[in-house]
């Protein structure tokens, strides 16, 4: 009974050391296609070619965010799609929608009486094909338009007015009177009414243009 045991000990021990030693299924090969489109996808980026792009280049792009000179900061990023395709030699580069990242380079907001507006923005980075290639571009740039002498004729048409009513008053030393509160409520006008920030809505188009060459994947 004792040898039968052993015999049957010793079989099933050969038996499993004959299941462990198959071969196991290879895992990459288990993947089946999505391992055939990862191939698939090196290879093509292999073939690829590079296409110099030259300084000059221009890169048409929509926003995909608004930006102001109040709500933004320097150095923050921001979104756009390339509007129209990049040609060279006649042939398409980069074709429409691709996205391309850019910065803030500068956002000075709308003071009152005397500082304007001003908002600058450049591209950083273009993305098409899963690659991303840094760009340097030119820089698109907005300011208001100066409002000192709106707010002098504010504050000049304050001052009028109080002397007029100074005058009506009694003349003389109250005309003085009336001009000073004139010329005070003229300055509070100004104040309260000089503020013009800039804004640059979603989906604008802007027009930037490669300041370096760049060589990008075909």
């Amino acid at each position: 009974m004792r040898m039968k045991n052993a015999a049957l000990v010793i079989a099933s021990l050969a038996w499993l050391a004959g299941c462990s030693s198959q071969p196991k299924p290879d895992s990459a090969a288990a993947a089946g296609p999505e391992q055939e489109k990862s191939l698939a996808a090196k290879l093509r980026s292999a073939i690829r070619s590079e296409v110099h792009l030259p300084a000059g280049t221009e890169l048409q792009v929509r926003l995909n965010q608004s930006i102001g000179s109040a709500a933004s900061r320097a150095g923050d990023d921001f979104e756009a799609t390339l509007d129209t395709p990049i040609v060279a030699g006649e042939k398409v580069v980069v074709p429409k929608g691709a996205i391309v990242h850019g910065h803030v380079t500068q956002a000075v907001p709308s003071g009152r009486l005397k500082t304007p507006a001003r908002l600058a923005l450049t591209l950083d980075t273009l993305v098409w094909e899963g690659d991303s290639y840094q760009i340097n571009t030119t820089t698109v740039s907005r300011a208001a338009s100066s409002h000192k002498k709106r707010n002098l004729a504010l504050i000049g048409g304050g001052s009028g007015g109080g002397a007029l009513i100074g005058a009506l008053a009694g003349g003389g030393t109250g005309a003085l009177i009336g001009a000073g509160v004139g010329a005070a409520a003229g300055t509070g006008g100004a104040y309260a009414t000089g503020k013009k920030n800039i804004v640059i809505p979603v989906e604008t188009r802007l027009s930037f243009r490669l300041e370096a060459p760049v060589k990008v994947k075909k």
